[in-house]
């Protein structure tokens, strides 16, 4: 698969701006920014006119990159990341180094290792967590393609991806709560 590396540094320009991005995702067309800038979370929530204590998630690139963002990633969430036949968001305990206004009241925060090749680059290359919520308003059906998205908010984002929509999948990942204690909780399907 050809990685346009001009389209990854459009984007990082972007994230790094705190803007908003219309990208898509290993799951579903989504709506990111830097996870990091609690500014770009707030603004990405007022977009989707989403309460703020509605969790969000993240992408990271890969394991490394995971246990970079959460103190202790209990061992079982790699046999389920090894193992997981589609795109799986695990919430973990502790996460670190992140907006507070990302982590739940709780002291979580859902994460997943992204799969397809042109997220894991940009990632890599961002060297830091996009966060991923579907591309619609809040109440609204999550998009199946770029064409269902709503007009309304492809015009308030920031920066549209011309990346190649390479999502096999169409659906929202699947989400799963571990526990430090190894305690697994199907959240979604």
């Amino acid at each position: 698969m050809f990685i346009d590396k001009l389209e990854i540094e459009n984007i990082i320009t972007h994230l790094k701006r705190g803007n908003i991005i219309l990208y898509p995702t290993d799951t579903v067309w989504g709506l990111g920014c830097d996870a990091t800038n609690a500014d770009a979370i707030d603004k990405l929530n007022a977009l989707k006119k989403r309460p703020n204590s509605k969790n969000l998630i993240c992408l990271v690139s890969d394991f490394k990159m995971l246990q970079q963002y959460v103190e202790e990633v209990p061992e079982v969430a790699y046999d389920v990341l090894k193992y997981a036949n589609k795109p799986t968001t695990i919430i973990y305990d502790d996460p670190i180094r992140i907006a507070e206004n990302l982590i739940a009241d709780d002291n979580s925060l859902g994460i997943r290792v992204a799969r397809d090749p042109f997220l894991s680059k940009l990632l890599r290359s961002f060297k830091k967590p996009i966060v991923s919520t579907s591309a619609n308003f809040s109440g609204e059906p999550s998009p199946k393609s770029f064409k269902e998205i709503n007009e309304t908010l492809k015009d308030k984002v920031d920066y549209i991806s011309k990346a190649p929509d390479n999502s096999k999948f169409n659906k929202p990942s699947a989400i799963i709560k571990i526990g430090m204690d190894s305690s697994v909780k199907i959240i979604r399907k």
